[in-house]
């Protein structure tokens, strides 16, 4: 399917074969989530060296030259490299990201998880330990002025490298053959936020997929980096600056509490040009999507579905490289993390998106900590309803989320959710679609009580519904490397459709 201008669109989560073969209903074809479509960029950038169909070379750059020098394993790496600390040189670098298509959706509230007071691991808070006044009272110092001079020293400008390899043609061509083979090459760009004075960057899992070294650049210095963790059904990753102390913490803010039309700026590296800022507002809050992974040039997937609930919309420019960089108030506490742009070109277009400063860091915590990220989980499979399935297999409602399968206990089952229930309303929130209802689980925390409406027969009732965690699942997909849905479906098996 395409929009109006035949740019790929999809409609969530592909539907999924229901048990004895069926697809959600008794003999029904599986629904398909209402199509409310949208093309989204991954808001960060990659370098491909000798070019590439469809892909620019860095301006001036060398496939075999311009190493970094000590530090990265696999010997100097090769390829671009920004002049650090300067933005009088323009990088002309392809954009990784493809057209993606995504299910909109409006959420509610953003999952509770603020931290503040900077510290290290084990129990650390996150976010500077003391809140500094941005003082613009003064002639010479304007709003932008004072903020971006308490921000830019807390975000960090992120290369991230991988062996040559890793970039090969499929069936063996260019597989570590010639002098680069084994050294590592920059792959790609994207910026991150300072959450803790010893080094801890909360970035996004999309800057750093498929990194096999890491650098970052803050506060004028260049350190390496490990990988801490990630959680990529959230889009979020955390590196460690090694041997960093006495870095700039950003002072965390409250994402909650947000003002359409309030003042903002963000703050990354957009194509490699690190410390820049840009001005906006909030152009609305609750936007909540579903990414689909991307698939190879065969159509086969090469990652996991994405979920973002309850994103923040910015007019405030957010270009390749801005991804994983920060998004703060008029008081310089940063808000959110800068993750999407919608557009047709690949670059600014006056719509980003970024994930709310409490859902990310209620995460990076979990991370830093050593723990496997979990979500809410309400314990069902399901498919979407909509007026035609529901006419031809004489569903009691016209629209909502068919319960296929529920999970043995599970939040879901011990409210007393059965199979063959229609959701129609989550924390008195309507639900029109299978989409909707795993947007609105994931942007709650677990322990959660909500309200859960459901059509049984035309007999609506009311049920009060503890959400469990998806932990033991998210457990089984580390080490697994399965497929989100399965993580999803919390113990439901071969269940058909959705899951939440």
């Amino acid at each position: 399917m395409t929009d109006a201008n035949n740019t790929p669109s999809g409609s969530g989560y592909p539907s999924q074969p229901g048990p004895a073969g069926q697809q959600g209903y008794p003999g029904a074809p599986s629904a398909q989530s209402a199509p409310r479509h949208s093309a989204y960029h991954s808001a960060y950038q990659s370098t491909y060296q000798q070019g590439g169909a469809g892909y620019a070379a860095p301006a001036g750059a060398s496939a075999s030259s311009g190493g970094m020098g000590a530090g990265v394993p696999g010997g100097a790496p090769h390829g671009p490299q920004r002049k650090k600390g300067s933005a009088g040189k323009t990088f002309l670098v392809a954009f990784a990201g493809a057209l993606l298509a995504c299910v909109l959706a409006f959420g509610v509230a953003g999952v509770v998880g603020l931290v503040s007071d900077g510290g290290t691991s084990g129990g650390a808070s996150l976010g500077a330990s003391t809140s500094a006044p941005v003082d613009a009272g003064e002639a010479d110092a304007t709003l932008p002025e004072a903020v971006a001079a308490k921000c830019l020293p807390s975000v960090a400008a992120i290369d991230v490298y991988a062996s040559a390899a890793s970039n090969a043609l499929p069936f063996g061509f260019g597989t570590g053959q010639g002098q680069n083979a084994g050294e590592l090459t920059q792959s790609s760009l994207g910026s991150g936020v300072v959450l803790t004075a010893d080094g801890y960057i909360i970035t996004n899992y999309h800057v750093v997929e498929g990194g096999e070294a890491y650098q970052v650049t803050v506060g004028g210095e260049t350190y390496d980096a490990e990988l801490v963790g990630s959680d990529p059904s959230s889009d979020v990753a955390v590196l460690k600056a090694k041997g960093a102390s006495g870095l700039t913490a950003i002072e965390i803010g409250d994402s909650d509490n947000l003002t359409i039309g309030e003042w903002v700026m963000s703050i990354g590296s957009p194509f490699g040009l690190e410390q820049s800022v840009a001005t906006g507002i909030v152009s609305a809050t609750s936007r909540s999507q579903i990414m689909e992974p991307s698939t190879d040039m065969y159509g086969n997937s090469t990652g996991e579905y994405t979920i973002y609930p309850n994103m923040i919309q910015t007019d405030a420019a957010i270009n390749p490289g801005n991804s994983g960089g920060a998004l703060v108030d008029a008081e310089g506490k940063l808000i959110g993390i800068n993750t999407l742009i919608t557009s047709y070109s690949g670059n600014y277009s006056g719509v980003g998106f970024a994930i709310p400063v409490n859902y990310a860091i209620s995460l990076a915590q979990q991370i830093i900590d050593g723990k496997t990220p979990t979500h809410a989980q309400l314990g069902v499979s399901m498919t979407t309803v909509n007026p035609s399935i529901a006419k031809r297999y004489g569903l009691a409602a016209e629209e909502g989320a068919y319960v296929s399968a529920v999970s043995a206990g599970s939040g879901a089952a011990e409210a007393g959710i059965e199979a063959g229930d229609i959701i129609t309303s989550f924390d008195g929130k309507a639900v029109e679609s299978a989409s909707d209802l795993m947007l609105d689980v994931r942007a709650k925390n677990p322990g959660d009580v909500v309200t859960v409406t459901v059509n049984r027969d035309g007999a609506t009732k009311d049920l009060q519904v503890t959400l469990g965690s998806d932990e033991s699942s998210m457990s089984a997909m580390q080490q697994q490397s399965g497929n989100l849905l399965d993580m999803l479906r919390g113990g439901a098996g071969s269940g058909s459709g959705d899951a939440a």
